[in-house]
C-alpha cells in the first residue's frame, strides 16, 4: 500500500529550485533573509530520514573513534518520525546504540511514578527499541522532592560535563518558539532549571494526560545555554501550523520572546523543515523578492494577492508603478502591462466562485469549477471525525443536498476519545434512571452501567478507557452525527460509520495506517462509485488523525484510479476549523448566505459533546462554530478586498488529481 500519499501534495506552488537550490550561488541568493542554515524537504518523511542519517553517521563516527556519542533528545511529536527511522536503521542496518549517552531535554514536574511524561514517550518511541544501555540514559526526575530540585539540576549539568559535553542536541520547535520547556522570556545564559510552563504549552501537552488541567504546571528543562552548548544542533519543524513561528526564528531578530531564535548564535546549528513548515519563509512565500521566478498561474495569483495587501488596492486598481516598486517588474515584461495581469487574475478568481458545488445542470460549464454533467451526482463526503463535515463544509453539504445530489457522508473514525467523561456520565445516569420504566433493568445491564461509573471514579491520567466506555462514547458521537445529517437532509441510509482500525487504540497515540483501513474506504468507493468526492485536506499536522484519514482515502483512490467510473470522478479537498486554503490555491469557492451560515451553525451545534467540554479545543477560546464562521467570513472578506463580489461567507476547496 502506498502510505503518506498526502505528503506528495505540493499544490503546484513551489518549484524545487526554491527549496533545493542547485548550486552555492543560487542558494546564497535564495536564503539571504535566513539567519540559520535551513534545509527544506518535500515531506516529513524525507526530512526525518535525512536527520536520522546524520544522527546515525555521528554515532558510527564516534564509535570508530572509541568515544561515546552524547546526545540531548527532545520527545515532542515532531521527533517521533526521526526516531522511527533510527529504529529502522538499528533493525535493518545494524546501527548500534551501545556507545550512545542520552540526556532527556525536559520532564514535567511534579510527576507521579505512574503518570505519563516525556521520559515514557522517549522510551516508547526510541530507547526501548534499540540496544542502548539503560545506565546510559539520563532524564530529569519529575518525582524529585521540592527541596532537592535545585541540587538535582546542578547535578544534571555536571553529568553532561562529565561526559565531555553534548555532541548533538536534537529537538523540535515548540508552539511558541520554545526549545524544550524554555518558554518565551528565557535567557540565553539559562541552565537546567525548574520552569513554569504557560497555558499554550500545557494545551499542547494535554494529549498525554486526561485533560489540560491534569498537565503539571511546571517542568525541569535543560536551559538555553545547555542546549546551545552542544557541538551540533538540529531543530526540526513539520506542518504549516509551525510556519509562522519558523519564519520568526529563522528570519527575525534574536529575542528572548522567541527562544528558537537563539540558534542564530550557534556556529553549527540548522533547521530541517518540510514544505508546509517552510511556507512563510521568503524564498517559498514570496520568491520574487530573492530570485527570478518560474511563473505559473498560481504563483502569479499569489504575487498579485500579496501586492494587493501591500498596496491596499483591489486587483483592477493596481498600476505599473505598483508592480515596479514591489519587485514584480518581471510580470510587466511577461504580460506587457499591469492591466493585462490584473484582468487575468481577476477573471481567474472570479471563475472559482460558484453557488453550484455539484455543477449547474444545463449550463455552460466552461469556466465553472465543476462540470454540469452527470446530474444528479453521487457524492461522498469523507469526514475524519463525526463533525468535521459540518464544521468544514456544512454550507456546501447543505447546497449539495438541496440541489438534489445523492449525498453520502462517511465518518472515518469513531471520535470516541474526544467525548469527555462528564458528557458520557450524563447518558449513564439517564440510562440508570429510566432502566425500570423501559424494562432493561436486567442484572447484566445494571452491572455494566455500574462498572462504567466505578471506572470513571477511579480513573487516573494515562488510564485507557474500558472497551465498553469507548463503545458508549462512540455511540454518543454517532447519534450526534446522525442528528446533524438529518437536519441537513442527508438520507439515513447514506450515513456511514467506517470505524477505521488505526484510530481504535483508546489513546491519543494512534496505530499505523494499514491495508485494513484502506480496504474499508475502498469498499465504500466501489459500492457507491461516486462522481464527486470531498475529503479533509488538512496538511497542517503531519502526525494527526486528519492526515492519516486523508492518506487512507488517497490510498483507496490510488487503488481504483484506473476504474472507468473513477476516471470521471473529481476529488475536492476542504480544510478544518482552524485554517483555510490560501487564495492562490482555491479552485472552488462556494458563497454562503447569512441564512445558510445560520443553518451551518445549527448543524455544528448538534454535536453537543464537542461544545464547551471537548478536550481538544486548544488554546483558542472560540467554539468550533465560531472558528468556522470567522474562517468563512475571512475568506469572503478577502475576495471583497480584491474587488470581487461581496458575500457573507465562503467555503473553499482545492482539487486533488490522482497521480
Amino acid at each position: 500500500m502506498k502510505a503518506n500519499l498526502s505528503s506528495q501534495i505540493k499544490l503546484d506552488r513551489t518549484p524545487k529550485r526554491y527549496y533545493r537550490p542547485a548550486n552555492a550561488f543560487e542558494r546564497t541568493a535564495l536564503t539571504r533573509f535566513e539567519k540559520i542554515q535551513t534545509e527544506i524537504y518535500e515531506s516529513t518523511e524525507e526530512g526525518s530520514s535525512q536527520i536520522a542519517k546524520e544522527v546515525s553517521d555521528l554515532i558510527r563516527n564516534r564509535k570508530k573513534e572509541g568515544r561515546f556519542c552524547v546526545m540531548a533528545l527532545g520527545s515532542g511529536p515532531g521527533t517521533h518520525s526521526v526516531y522511527k527511522e533510527l529504529v529502522r536503521l538499528h533493525r535493518d542496518e545494524k546501527l548500534s546504540f551501545s556507545n550512545v549517552i542520552v540526556f532527556n531535554i525536559s520532564e514535567f514536574y511534579p510527576l507521579d511514578e505512574a503518570a505519563p511524561g516525556t521520559t515514557r514517550i522517549l522510551q516508547e518511541t526510541l530507547l526501548n527499541q534499540v540496544d542502548i544501555d539503560p545506565t546510559n540514559v539520563f532524564t530529569p526526575r519529575g518525582t524529585t522532592e521540592k527541596e532537592g530540585v535545585f541540587e538535582f539540576c546542578k547535578e544534571y549539568e555536571k553529568s553532561i560535563e562529565n561526559y565531555g559535553g553534548l555532541d548533538l542536541a536534537l529537538l523540535e520547535i515548540g508552539p511558541l518558539g520554545n526549545l524544550g520547556f524554555n518558554e518565551p522570556g528565557s535567557q540565553a545564559n539559562s541552565s537546567t532549571r525548574l520552569m513554569l510552563i504557560g497555558s499554550e504549552s500545557r494545551h499542547n501537552a494535554s494529549g498525554m494526560f486526561s485533560s489540560t488541567e491534569s498537565v503539571p504546571g511546571s517542568a525541569i528543562t535543560m536551559g538555553i545555554s545547555t542546549i546551545l552548548g552542544a557541538k551540533k544542533l538540529i531543530l526540526m519543524a513539520w506542518g504549516e501550523n509551525k510556519a509562522a513561528i519558523v519564519k520568526g526564528a529563522i528570519e527575525g531578530n534574536v529575542t528572548d520572546a522567541l527562544p528558537a531564535s537563539y540558534l542564530q548564535l550557534h556556529k553549527d546549528a540548522k533547521v530541517v523543515l518540510d514544505l508546509s513548515a517552510a511556507e512563510n519563509l521568503t524564498r517559498i512565500s514570496t520568491p520574487w523578492l530573492v530570485t527570478s521566478c518560474e511563473w505559473n498561474d498560481k504563483l502569479i495569483r499569489r504575487a498579485i494577492v500579496w501586492l494587493c495587501k501591500i498596496t491596499g488596492k483591489p486587483i483592477l486598481k493596481l498600476t505599473n508603478k505598483d508592480y515596479n516598486d514591489n519587485g514584480l517588474s518581471e510580470l510587466l515584461a511577461l504580460y506587457g502591462s499591469a492591466y493585462n495581469v490584473n484582468i487575468k487574475i481577476f477573471n481567474d478568481l472570479q471563475h472559482t466562485i460558484t453557488g453550484w458545488p455539484g455543477g449547474k445542470p444545463n449550463a455552460d460549464d466552461t469556466f465553472r469549477p465543476e462540470r454540469a454533467k452527470p446530474y444528479p451526482k453521487k457524492v461522498i463526503v469523507f469526514s475524519p471525525h463525526p463533525d468535521d463535515d459540518v464544521i468544514s463544509m456544512g454550507g456546501t453539504l447543505k447546497r449539495l443536498v438541496d440541489q438534489h445530489h445523492d449525498v453520502h457522508v462517511a465518518y472515518e473514525t469513531s471520535g470516541n476519545i474526544a467525548v469527555g467523561d462528564e458528557d458520557m456520565m450524563r447518558y449513564v445516569m439517564l440510562m440508570q434512571s429510566i432502566a425500570k420504566e423501559f424494562q432493561f433493568e436486567t442484572p447484566e445491564a445494571m452491572a455494566k452501567l455500574e462498572e462504567i461509573s466505578e471506572f470513571v471514579k477511579q480513573k487516573k491520567d494515562g488510564d485507557i478507557d474500558l472497551k465498553l466506555i469507548r463503545y458508549l462514547k462512540g455511540q454518543i458521537r454517532q447519534g450526534e452525527a446522525r442528528t446533524a445529517c438529518n437536519y441537513i437532509g442527508v438520507k439515513p441510509e447514506n450515513v456511514h460509520f467506517l470505524q477505521l482500525p488505526f484510530y481504535e487504540t483508546g489513546t491519543i497515540k494512534k496505530g499505523e495506517l494499514s491495508e485494513a483501513d484502506r480496504d474499508i474506504v475502498k469498499n465504500l468507493l466501489l459500492e457507491v462509485k461516486p462522481d464527486q468526492i470531498f475529503v479533509a485536506g488538512d496538511l497542517a499536522d503531519p502526525h494527526g488523525t486528519h492526515r492519516v484519514c486523508l492518506d487512507a482515502v488517497l490510498a483507496a483512490i490510488d487503488d481504483v484510479k484506473n476504474d472507468k467510473w473513477m476516471k470521471n470522478c473529481r476529488v475536492w479537498m476542504y480544510r478544518g476549523a482552524w485554517a483555510e486554503w490560501e487564495i492562490d490555491h482555491i479552485e472552488m469557492a462556494v458563497p454562503i448566505s447569512p441564512e445558510e451560515l445560520r443553518q451551518k451553525r445549527n448543524s455544528i451545534l448538534k454535536h453537543q459533546s464537542q461544545m464547551e467540554n471537548a478536550p481538544f479545543l486548544g488554546d483558542d477560546e472560540r467554539l468550533f462554530w465560531q472558528r468556522s464562521e470567522d474562517r468563512n467570513r475571512a475568506t469572503a472578506n478577502l475576495y471583497t478586498q480584491l474587488g470581487l463580489a461581496s458575500y457573507e461567507a465562503i467555503e473553499a476547496f482545492v482539487e486533488y488529481h490522482p497521480q
